[in-house]
């Protein structure tokens, strides 16, 4: 009887045993499965002390105040009021009570640096990375954002017929491609970076403008394509490990806006509300929007659209918005 009770309180323990191994061994498991797929929260809340800006001129705000959407006044005057119509990444720092040297605002001590210019393509993002690594390269509380590839796209687009949209598109996959170098290498050297894929040029009114001047094909459509192409190449190339790289689907964003515009609580997705060119568009320059009651007054923050390329400040708010969001959310 002793050597049954024995056997059975060693098969007990060997049970007990196995089963604590089990359990560690599959929350191990558990741990690195979910850090594979880039998913899970914040150990702690992401504090970025400064945001860095790389890309084209959707991005800049000048030493004037002034962006290339439609300017905000002051009160009772024709100053510019630059902390008024925020582009999006304005927005973004706001969230973490930063500001930039071009436009404050209350922010007695701003730490957030523009290395954006206007049309600028990827090859001036290499320089302008450059740029940063030279005067001190990146930390992990540098929060690094970078939107570039419109100008690239309108590059290549300006060839077309006399280049073919399938070799037009391979060059595009290649200048995505080299943007995923540079956020790659932004990301290994610390920086924590949200880049936005480029809004679909397609649905600009600069392409349906394009449409109803050809008939050789679908302008709009073609030009949809391009941008598809240049944003897979980024996208195919990019770490994508969820932990020092967050992407924006501006694009879908984008799009949806168009097709629903009313529901986002635009009134004109398809006109650009400025009657004058960027960056010198401010709220009295603006044109009367055919689908309001209001007339121009409203512009400003319900169409989507400053000019046929750009987005309006209604159309930045929107872009910023997920930008904070995937800010937040990221793992970094």
């Amino acid at each position: 009887m002793k050597f049954r009770f024995d056997a059975m309180r060693h098969a007990a323990l060997r049970f007990h045993v196995g089963k604590s191994v089990a359990t560690a061994v599959g929350a191990v498991l558990a741990g690195a499965l979910l850090a594979s797929c880039g998913g899970g929260e914040q150990v702690s809340k992401f504090s970025p002390t400064r945001v860095l800006v790389f890309g084209d001129e959707t991005s800049v705000i000048n030493n004037d105040g002034s962006k290339y959407t439609v300017n905000a006044l002051a009160t009772g005057s024709t100053a510019l009021d630059c902390v008024a119509n925020p582009i999006w990444v304005q927005a973004l720092a706001t969230a973490y009570n930063l500001a930039f040297p071009q436009c404050p605002g209350t922010n007695s001590s701003p730490t957030g640096q523009i290395f954006a210019t206007a049309g600028a393509k990827v090859t001036d993002v290499a320089v302008q990375v450059d740029q940063q690594v030279t005067a001190g390269g990146f930390g992990n509380r540098d929060l690094v954002t970078v939107l570039v590839g419109a100008n690239d796209v309108l590059e290549q687009y300006a060839q077309y017929p006399s280049v073919g949209a399938e070799q037009l598109k391979a060059q595009l996959r290649i200048s995505g491609a080299a943007l995923a170098t540079q956020v790659n290498r932004i990301g290994n050297l610390g920086g924590k970076v949200l880049v936005s894929n480029v809004p679909d040029i397609g649905v600009t009114p600069y392409a349906l403008a394009q449409k109803a001047a050809f008939s050789d094909t679908d302008r709009a459509a073609l030009l949809t394509a391009l941008t598809g192409a240049f944003n897979e190449g980024m996208r195919a190339n990019l770490i994508n490990d969820g932990r020092m790289i967050g992407l924006l689907l501006t694009d879908e964003l984008i799009d949806g806006i168009s097709k629903n515009g009313s529901g986002n609580g635009y009134t004109n997705v398809n006109l650009a509300a400025c009657s004058v060119a960027l960056p010198a568009c401010t709220a009295n320059t603006l044109i009367p929007d055919p689908n309001s009651t209001s007339g121009a007054t409203e512009s400003a923050t319900t169409w989507l659209w400053a000019d046929d390329l750009h987005l309006s400040p209604g159309g930045h708010k929107s872009f910023g918005s997920i930008a904070v969001t995937r800010a937040g959310n990221n793992p970094f």
